[in-house]
């Protein structure tokens, strides 16, 4: 029947032929061509399941102190992945390599399981090269390695809060790492390779883009500063029992800030166990009400008006003044009826503070601490930072007068306050902060009037060497100015303040022949053997200052006279010979 229908439609049978013929002809035409002109698709081909491109390792730029001492390094480290696939080949051979990796067995192998559809997995990331070739050398099929680099801190949580830390993936998370990051960040280079369709590297072909390191950043930080900072801040909560603490060390001239440390800290080498509270810097993003810490800037206001002179005198008994239903108390018992304005200083007084506000006008006021930098941003760039509260009102009330004139209804940073008195040891020039070290003279600009500035050093100076003075701030063999405050915490939620909570704050500078560092204490709920600044935050500022000028090899201004010296000489030998 089919050979009659061929015969009767001859047509149909040559045109089926003919189809063939065509769809043959076509089949090795493209043969030809792929083999013969087109040649390069076939290889392309072949290149894409062959030939692969790896990423080459580029390693973060190196951080070091102003010194050159490094404070975060970058270490190569072995990454092991594997290919789940592959892995469930070798089921006999997971204990061992679960071992090797230091993991528990029973884990391990229903992870193994649990990817078993997986081509790509990690199985331990930042091996030494050590630990991870002796994991290769199992030669367990489907384990492989990659290269990369581990961040490492040397100065440990000395400098956590500063310099900060990056995560697995080695971009920065905190501190410099993430302000800078852009800088210190390598750029990865690529190479091809060639691989058997299991993976396995067959040969090194070429470097395409070579990998471009991330560039060195030199920190203005004194790494000999820091650690002498971090030891006595530490000290100084463990005798007093406090809850946190900041130090901030600022070179006057340059306005590079030496220390910034923080308690608690924490090791950014072994974050395992770390607490969150741990890892916030706040020097920087920490605000509180400064309290007596502001007088000398309100006392600059009216120095500044014309209007007062350091000897011109306050009425300040009977020690406290009435505003409406407030009632301004001064803390000590002050000499006498009558302080003239370095005396306000000397004995922290609210009431002469008040007195003084109340005749320039609290807008003169905001005024001076707003030329300061409070209630505005630093601008270091640092993740965090708070830029703090400085009040502004159209018309100034007496209780906001008063209250701001000696440290409340502000709030500020301690990298603010330091900053501040930096200003003040500079003649009255405002210098920009700086946390990368500075190689020339910054520009500044004169927001206080030198004689003002220099005047307020004077005052300083009483406040710190007065019979009355902060006795405990003094430096052996120096001159040196400052302020203590006391400052009650303001509660969470609520208006008012804790009940016996408070901030004990010390700032100065020195020496005052010729002022180079400036310093700012905070000292968070001190709860044993006291809690005033001149008693927790001032032997901190005189141990630190201490240190501090010596390590930076900066002559004393006060070392007594040689004729008295070689007097006490003599006085000791006869005393010894009796």
């Amino acid at each position: 029947m089919t050979g009659l229908e061929g015969a009767l439609y001859p047509w149909r049978f040559r045109l089926v032929l003919a189809l063939l013929g065509l769809m043959v002809a076509a089949i090795v035409w493209r043969i030809v061509d792929l083999h013969v002109f087109d040649h390069d698709f076939l290889q392309g081909q072949g290149d894409a399941r062959s030939v692969r491109t790896m990423p080459i390792p580029a390693h973060r730029g190196l951080v070091t102190d102003r010194n050159g001492e490094p404070l975060a390094v970058s270490t190569p480290v072995t990454t092991l992945w594997a290919n789940g696939k592959e892995l469930q080949a070798a089921r006999d051979q997971w204990p061992a390599l679960a071992a090797a990796l230091g993991q528990e067995p029973k884990a391990f192998s229903e992870r193994l399981a649990q990817s078993a559809d997986r081509e790509f997995m990690y199985l331990v990331r930042g091996l030494t090269p050590e630990q991870g070739q002796s994991v290769l050398d199992l030669k367990v099929p489907g384990v492989y390695s990659i290269e990369e680099f581990r961040r490492f801190y040397p100065a440990g949580e000395v400098t956590a809060h500063v310099v900060g830390f990056t995560d697995v993936d080695d971009r920065g998370r905190e501190g410099v790492e993430l302000s800078f990051d852009q800088w210190l960040a390598g750029v990865p280079g690529k190479r091809q390779v060639l691989k058997d369709r299991r993976g396995h590297l067959i040969r090194d072909l070429q470097v395409t883009r070579n990998a471009k390191a991330g560039k060195a950043l030199s920190l203005s930080i004194d790494l000999r500063l820091q650690y002498l900072a971090h030891r006595e801040l530490r000290n100084a909560l463990v005798e007093f029992g406090a809850k946190a603490g900041s130090l901030v060390m600022v070179d006057v001239k340059t306005g590079e800030i030496l220390a910034m440390v923080n308690q608690p800290t924490y090791n950014p080498n072994n974050r395992r166990n770390l607490q969150p509270a741990a890892m916030r810097n706040r020097a920087m993003i920490d605000v509180f009400e400064p309290g007596s810490t502001m007088k000398p800037l309100s006392m600059s206001a009216a120095l500044q008006s014309g209007r007062w002179k350091p000897s011109d005198t306050v009425d300040v008994w009977p020690g406290s003044l009435q505003i409406g239903r407030y009632t301004i108390k001064d803390v000590s018992k002050t000499e006498g009826r009558t302080l003239d304005l370095t005396g306000i200083l000397i004995n922290s007084s609210n009431v002469g503070m008040s007195k003084v506000a109340f005749d320039i006008g609290g807008e003169a006021i905001h005024d001076m601490m707003q030329k300061v930098g409070f209630g505005q941003d630093t601008g270091l760039g640092f993740p965090g930072e708070r830029v703090g509260n400085l009040p502004s009102h159209r018309d100034w009330k007496q209780a906001e007068t008063a209250t701001l004139s000696y440290g409340y209804g502000l709030s500020v940073t301690a990298i603010q306050l330091v900053h501040a008195y930096a200003t003040l040891a500079n003649n009255g020039r405002i210098v920009p902060l700086s946390l990368a070290r500075v190689d020339r003279t910054p520009d500044s600009a004169q927001v206080i009037p030198e004689d003002v500035a220099k005047t307020m050093q004077g005052m300083l100076q009483q406040v710190i060497e007065a019979p009355r003075g902060v006795y405990r701030a003094q430096v052996p063999g120096y001159h040196v100015a400052g302020k203590s405050g006391t400052a009650r915490k303001a509660s969470v939620g609520t208006k008012g303040y804790t009940e016996n909570a408070y901030r004990s704050l010390f700032a100065g500078f020195g020496p005052m022949s010729n002022p180079r560092i400036a310093m700012a204490i905070v000292i968070d709920e001190p709860s044993k053997s006291g809690y005033f600044g001149g008693l927790v935050s001032a032997p901190v500022f005189s141990r630190v200052m201490s240190g501090a000028l010596r390590l930076m090899n900066i002559a004393p201004d006060n070392l007594p006279p040689p004729t008295e010296v070689q007097a006490a000489d003599a006085k000791t030998v006869q005393g010894g010979r009796g």
